[in-house]
């Protein structure tokens, strides 16, 4: 199976659409290239038009607050919208050379503390679509609030061949 064919899999998988509109939000692209390097801006985990989880992940469950499932599976829709997009600027995920560096930001509570597990969801999802070549270095960071209210954002930095 190709790395194009197994981002369709993920895709159905999540029940995400293809084709889906990954318009940015605001004045900025939502990829950059740099000669072989290619930096998707951060993704939050939009699902047809909905966020896929919403509020701050707290180490207490509490009303309104996102779950540890819940956190992770945004993880993977934002990852899996970020793979979309260097599809889409590349025409083909094979010509992805190598993930090396992702930022999982989370929203959470001050006494949450499960950060990389949170961030284990994209970094998995990575790996089922690209391989060896999708686990990437990682910084998984706490913060007070996302836009939107999204429970999870993901930014990726992918170095890719192809002529120059």
């Amino acid at each position: 199976m190709t790395r194009d064919q197994r981002l369709a899999q993920a895709a159905q998988t999540l029940n995400c659409p293809m084709d889906v509109d990954i318009a940015p939000g605001g004045s900025y692209c939502p990829v950059v290239r740099d000669e072989r390097m290619l930096y998707v801006s951060g993704q939050l985990p939009r699902l047809n038009g909905v966020m896929a989880s919403l509020g701050p992940i707290s180490a207490q469950p509490a009303a309104g607050a996102a779950t540890l499932a819940q956190a992770q599976k945004a993880a993977r829709v934002s990852a899996l919208r970020a793979l979309m997009l260097l599809q889409r600027t590349l025409g083909s995920l094979d010509s992805v050379q190598r993930i090396c560096r992702m930022t999982v930001y989370v929203h959470c509570t001050p006494d949450f503390t499960q950060h990389s597990e949170v961030a284990d969801g994209a970094s998995e999802l990575l790996v089922e679509v690209l391989g060896d070549i999708g686990l990437p270095a990682r910084s998984a960071i706490g913060v007070a609030q996302l836009p939107k209210n999204a429970t999870v954002e993901v930014e990726i930095t992918a170095s890719a061949h192809f002529a120059l």
